[in-house]
């Protein structure tokens, strides 16, 4: 398997032992996910939760160097987004879920997730691995 990105979704069930023997060894995570854990807390609806995923949040960036979405992602996200009006699916609720496909798909990796319909219409552009 090549390198692999991992979906927020992924990083959010981490810790899940079945999440862990589920991904390959060379894994990447995107900035793109780190806005989206970055927001987890402030979003929280009691201290507890908040708690839990500000520590998630500081797992995360102490684990990885993640990929910035540059220049090649942003050209990938734009063939991305066709794919998903080609399936008939709308890309307008979905935007960091293809941020981090577009992200995948620049570099040539695959994609971990735990939602695979998150990224249905990607098919043959960028490798999904549900995990």
């Amino acid at each position: 398997m090549a390198t692999a990105l991992l979906d927020t979704s992924v990083l959010v069930d981490l810790a899940e032992p079945a999440v862990l023997a589920a991904l390959p060894n060379d894994v990447a995570v995107s900035t793109v996910s780190l806005a989206e854990l970055a927001a987890g807390p402030t979003l929280a609806t009691n201290a507890l939760e908040r708690a839990r995923r500000i520590a998630r949040l500081q797992e995360v960036e102490a684990l990885f160097a993640p990929i910035d979405f540059d220049r090649s992602a942003a050209r990938s996200y734009g063939i991305v987004v066709a794919a998903i009006a080609r399936s008939g699916r709308t890309h307008r609720s979905r935007v960091a879920d293809l941020l981090i496909a577009a992200t995948a798909h620049a570099r040539g990796f695959d994609l971990c997730t735990r939602n695979g319909s998150d990224f249905a219409g990607l098919r043959g552009l960028v490798p999904i691995v549900v995990v």
